[in-house]
């Protein structure tokens, strides 16, 4: 980073530090619910809802980019079975080593959306970094297209009756994941969702309110400038 640069990116840092302030203060959620912390919350993991998870249970995991630590620490501790989706080359040459030998974990080059489809993915704003947005968040050029998956496409094809836990990395996509698992009632027990940044919190109270109305509690939250992640159980 430049002299020149350092100013700015301390606007930026102060910015998001403003923003998660209002974020934890409009976005509450509700004591009482015993989860447990799967992973480095700052990076790959997520908050669990305690006694969700057994080794019958199914996880789908959208969104592995480098690391999936939060996915084999799952297996480790539960014997579950994870499906995880990622649209990234580097991503799927990353966990075919890393999970060779795991075979409760599948992967699929693909991303989660509300429909089967191909979807354009968006370059990283930051050089060298993996994720890419099928939103196109930040304004950047195309980098890929590739095969998109709706979860009820998902569930029919391997043939689940429901899904315990669904966990949502997806740079954008979590809303019209969200609204469409909400409009077809999708039997999904308990979901993690990273809300990727920068995004309206006004959009965020949007989408809680909506899970609210359907049933779902807010139950755990993880809140640092850009980076943003709740667990939601559904009563």
């Amino acid at each position: 980073m430049g002299i020149l640069d350092m100013p700015r990116q301390a606007v930026r840092v102060a910015g998001a530090r403003r923003r998660t302030g209002q974020f934890v203060r409009r976005v509450p959620t509700e004591n009482g619910h015993a989860v447990l912390t799967i992973g480095d919350l700052a990076y790959a993991g997520y908050q669990v809802p305690a006694g969700l998870l057994n080794p019958d249970s199914v996880v789908l995991s959208a969104g592995a980019g480098l690391d999936v630590s939060f996915e084999s620490m799952l297996v480790d501790r539960y014997g579950c079975r994870v499906h995880v989706l990622d649209p990234v080359p580097e991503a799927a040459a990353h966990v075919a080593e890393a999970l060779a030998h795991e075979p409760r974990i599948t992967f699929e080059q693909a991303a989660l959306w509300s429909t089967d489809t191909e979807l354009q993915f968006h370059v990283p704003v930051i050089d060298g970094f993996v994720s890419h947005s099928a939103t196109d968040m930040h304004g950047t050029s195309v980098a890929f297209v590739a095969r998109a998956r709706s979860v009820g496409s998902l569930r029919d094809e391997h043939g689940w009756a429901h899904v315990d836990l669904l966990k949502i990395s997806a740079e954008g996509s979590e809303f019209a994941i969200i609204d469409r698992v909400l409009d077809d009632a999708e039997p999904i027990s308990a979901i993690c969702v990273e809300f990727a940044q920068p995004v309206a919190i006004s959009r965020v109270e949007a989408v809680v309110r909506r899970l609210s109305g359907a049933g779902y509690v807010p139950v755990a939250r993880y809140a640092r400038p850009f980076n943003w992640k709740m667990t939601f159980v559904r009563r």
